[in-house]
């Protein structure tokens, strides 16, 4: 079995290849790993797109027989950018984690597996992507096992339902309202990445930052 894996370069996965690697092992001894979709090789069983932010034209997807995504919502509400970080703002605790296949437009191919997942509310940042990493990886296996066992994918099904969809979280997002107390913000705190884009507010004419950590 050939698989390759699709992150993008500013990604918070990468950290994580050489465990992805280590995992994978036991399904595949040919694991090449992508930043870019037009670096994709040819007839490979699997391509992984782990976490992966660009559109990828039709063509690419024809150089694997399956193309798997990873999202964190109960498809087909939430397609789109950054749902854990949306959902989490709503105040949601059980989030739905899914690999699907890459469809025609974004997040609305088949499902073949989801699985619930709670995320306590004292989580911050890091911990909240140590949880996406290890369910995402728990999905890829179960796909593999089943791949390896059955020389085919599991049965997959079609969304159903009104679909909604969410935009690209930016730096701006990050933004803390200093007339509204921290509590009601907590959840804004505890997914702003503490490096790329941490939580701020603006005070007399200066931007100030402010960097979340939990004492161990």
């Amino acid at each position: 079995m050939k698989i390759q894996i699709l992150i993008s370069k500013n990604s918070w996965a990468n950290k994580y290849k050489k465990v992805i690697k280590k995992n994978l092992r036991s399904f595949s001894k040919n694991i090449f790993f992508a930043n870019n979709h037009k670096k994709l090789k040819k007839k490979y069983e699997i391509c992984v797109l782990f976490s992966y932010f660009n559109f990828i034209e039709k063509k690419f997807l024809k150089f694997s027989k399956y193309n798997l995504i990873l999202h964190e919502s109960d498809l087909p509400k939430d397609r789109g950018m950054s749902p854990i970080s949306w959902q989490i703002l709503k105040g949601m605790k059980v989030l739905t984690f899914c690999i699907l296949e890459a469809g025609n437009k974004i997040d609305n191919g088949k499902i073949y597996f989801k699985k619930k997942v709670k995320i306590n509310e004292n989580k911050i940042f890091s911990e909240i992507k140590e949880i996406q990493f290890a369910n995402n990886l728990y999905l890829i296996e179960k796909f593999l096992k089943y791949y390896k066992k059955f020389n085919k994918a599991p049965k997959a099904k079609e969304q159903k339902g009104k679909p909604t969809y969410l935009k690209l979280r930016t730096p701006s997002d990050s933004k803390l309202n200093i007339n509204k107390s921290i509590k009601s913000q907590f959840n804004l705190l505890r997914i702003c990445d503490n490096e790329t884009y941490p939580s701020f507010f603006n005070y007399k004419n200066h931007k100030f930052f402010i960097k979340l950590y939990k004492k161990k």
